[in-house]
């Protein structure tokens, strides 16, 4: 984290909904199972790390010792690398929730993760 920013650099910003009433913590839990290897956040996190020789050659290494590793297997051990934090905020409806998250992406002034819609 930067020391000149104490809110560390912002890397995705996203919607996580309610889905069968699970909201942002079933939305984590699918990132973090590694079952979201192909959307959103589990994507980003994955295709840096696989443009990473070091953790390459760590994830090769660690196959040779204990074998092949399934592809959600990846994806968690992708995420981990990236080491994030979360923040959240919560919004009266759907709409309001897309309005924020336009914005955002809109006004931020890094290379977010998300893919441009």
């Amino acid at each position: 984290m930067p020391a000149n920013d104490p809110l560390g650099q912002i890397v995705y910003i996203g919607m996580a909904g309610e889905r069968r009433g699970q909201g942002i913590r079933g939305r984590l839990r699918i990132y973090l199972t590694g079952k979201a290897a192909v959307s959103g956040l589990g994507e980003a996190a994955l295709d840096r790390a696989l443009a990473d020789p070091a953790w390459l050659d760590h994830m090769i290494r660690r196959t040779r010792t204990e074998g092949p590793l399934r592809a959600k297997q990846w994806a968690q051990a992708a995420l981990t690398r990236a080491d994030l934090e979360l923040t959240w905020t919560v919004s009266p409806d759907r709409v309001a929730a897309a309005i924020i998250e336009q914005r955002l992406i809109a006004a931020a002034t890094n290379q977010l993760w998300n893919r441009r819609r």
